[in-house]
């Protein structure tokens, strides 16, 4: 099979997807990388070639990539995850409406191009965690104890999403999906300000597993990864993103390169969802 890999400047030494690249060329495939923003494209040859069973992403919020994706997907090629799928998570207001609406657990959002306009927001709310709504890998991520604090954020570039923090112990469980199975590890939130111990394994138990997997079908995505803190009320969905770092998840390279393998011949359909070791299947669904 052929792939073309779409990795931006940020991730061009980066282990994922570097390694994964390495893998399926080592299992026999041709790789070809395309650097959005870092080379001349040239656009008609590239997608009228369709010489590629499926693209790959691999990009910053806001980078140059994802538009040549939507593109390919648009000329009919395969795409990994869905492209439509990827802009609904990187839009981080879309994704907290559509989680709300879809009965996702999700903390209230507001939304607003200058910070000054989330002084509006009930002190009651306080305190808040600010962040760009095409925000990614925790950047510009801010907690907001009182009103008189947004005068620190200083001018947006684009639009910013205000969440009540979530009371919680200080350590963020995240969920990741590989091809069709789930994984979890725990990490210190950097929220807290403390230093940071290192991601460790954890059980998922039938609640966060539902939770998982109802994001998938809701933003149709494959591979992904949904952050959850524990809160008074119970886990709470904070963040939601597609193609992680999938740290700590047993044999992520080989899996990930698996599941680009499955989803290019599958057309990007999520398949059966399970725990590493499963008894029995938990889910199935479908999307197109």
């Amino acid at each position: 099979m052929s792939f073309c890999f779409l990795v931006e400047e940020q991730y061009r030494r980066d282990g994922m997807p570097r390694s994964v690249i390495r893998q399926l060329q080592a299992w026999g495939h041709r790789v070809d990388v395309i650097r959005p923003g870092g080379e001349l494209l040239e656009l008609d040859d590239l997608l009228d070639r369709g010489d590629h069973d499926a693209w790959v992403l691999k990009t910053v919020s806001g980078g140059p990539g994802l538009g040549l994706l939507e593109a390919a997907a648009a000329a009919g090629l395969t795409t990994v995850n869905d492209a439509r799928s990827i802009r609904g998570v990187r839009d981080k207001v879309h994704a907290a409406a559509l989680a709300a609406r879809t009965g996702l657990p999700v903390p209230p959002a507001w939304a607003a191009a200058r910070p000054l306009d989330l002084a509006r927001i009930p002190a009651a709310r306080y305190p808040l965690v600010v962040k760009p709504a095409d925000g990614s890998s925790g950047r510009d991520v801010r907690l907001i104890e009182r009103p008189e604090q947004l005068t620190t954020l200083g001018p947006a570039e684009g639009m910013l999403i205000a969440q009540p923090y979530v009371p919680n112990s200080g350590v963020d469980l995240k969920v990741y999906c590989v091809n069709g199975r789930l994984y979890g590890t725990e990490r210190t939130s950097p929220l807290t300000g403390a230093p940071g111990l290192p991601d460790r394994p954890v059980a998922l138990d039938a609640e966060i597993t539902s939770i998982a997997i109802r994001v998938g079908e809701v933003f149709g995505l494959d591979l992904y990864g949904v952050d959850v803190v524990y809160g008074p009320d119970g886990p709470m969905v904070v963040d939601i993103n597609d193609f992680p770092s999938f740290r700590e998840v047993p044999d992520a390279v080989a899996g990930v390169a698996r599941a680009i393998i499955d989803l290019s011949r599958a057309g990007s359909r999520l398949r059966l969802i399970t725990t590493p070791d499963p008894a029995e299947p938990l889910a199935v669904g479908t999307h197109a």
